[in-house]
């Protein structure tokens, strides 16, 4: 094509690819204006234009809309700075299609009804800070105002959900699984019953922290009753009861008699709701952490045995 000949729309459209029909919209949407028009009325353009139209193509098969084209013919913008913006967006749709997908296949898994469809897709569709504000609006309720062990609380606020942006169908259902336990409002009063206590504790003079290694302690010499098939109301069990009782006497101070084993039941009736284990599970589930074994059975042994054994 010579730079200064003027070519009609047919040829045109047979070198740029593009149909007659699509030529005359830019035309009209003033994209790529013709260059002139013969004496007939009949649109005619140079090479420039034929370089817009290829340019306009290409844009457009990347996926640009006619408003962002525009500023880039017009020179409002640059390819580079358009290219920029559009592959930001793009990326935000590719994580939302991947979150929808996800959905779909938590959805085959689990078959659930119209209105747990209808929160799954709800609660899925959460941003990150979404899905962050609320599960801090959960811990806020429960644990705002009150003087609970600092550590516990700092633990609790960091440790959010981070669903990431190809989740596999189990994090997507067990998002949707703590969405719910931190909607619930007897959830929430269990866990402010458990607050207060720790508040309590801390105002009788209780500053030790979390106590990880009792509650290692509590684990590996439950688990091996349990393994055992020691009942918790057999005289077996005592001799575990003993041993335990006297690590906690040791932790806190106390005198190891039937005082503290009745200040132990309550503390572990207290503080070993299974709904909060299971917040844990969820929240490892969505994140990719290892899920934590399940205590429940522990403590509830372990209950059972303070209560048979309450007097030395």
């Amino acid at each position: 094509m010579n730079g200064d000949t003027l070519y009609a729309i047919g040829d045109i459209a047979r070198r740029t690819g593009l149909t007659v029909k699509t030529i005359r919209f830019y035309s009209d949407a003033g994209i790529v204006p013709p260059t002139d028009r013969s004496p007939a009325g009949y649109r005619l353009y140079d090479i420039d234009a034929v370089t817009r139209l290829d340019l306009v193509r290409t844009l457009r098969d990347l996926g640009l809309d006619l408003a962002a084209i525009r500023k880039v013919l017009n020179r409002e913008v640059s390819v580079p700075e358009v290219a920029a913006a559009h592959a930001d967006a793009l990326e935000v749709q590719i994580r939302t299609l991947r979150l929808r997908r996800s959905v779909l296949r938590a959805v085959a898994k689990r078959g659930p009804t119209p209105e747990e469809l209808d929160l799954m897709h709800r609660l899925a569709k959460l941003s990150d800070s979404e899905r962050q504000r609320l599960v801090t609006d959960f811990i806020d309720d429960t644990f705002g105002g009150l003087d609970a062990n600092p550590e516990f609380v700092a633990m609790m606020r960091s440790a959010m959900p981070q669903l990431p942006d190809d989740p596999a169908p189990e994090q997507v259902e067990a998002w949707v699984e703590l969405g719910e336990l931190c909607q619930d409002t007897d959830f929430r009063a269990s866990i402010r019953r458990m607050a207060e206590h720790q508040a309590a504790e801390r105002a009788q003079g209780d500053t030790t922290g979390l106590h990880h290694d009792l509650t290692t302690a509590v684990r590996e010499q439950v688990s091996a009753a349990l393994a055992a098939d020691i009942e918790p109301t057999s005289a077996q069990a005592e001799h575990v009861v003993d041993s335990l009782t006297h690590l906690y006497a040791e932790t806190f101070g106390r005198a190891d008699d039937a005082d503290l084993r009745q200040w132990l039941v309550t503390r572990l009736e207290t503080g070993t709701d299974p709904r909060a284990e299971r917040y844990w599970q969820l929240l490892s589930t969505i994140n990719g952490w290892p899920v934590p074994p399940t205590l429940t059975p522990v403590f509830a042994w372990f209950t059972t045995a303070l209560r048979a054994h309450m007097s030395q």
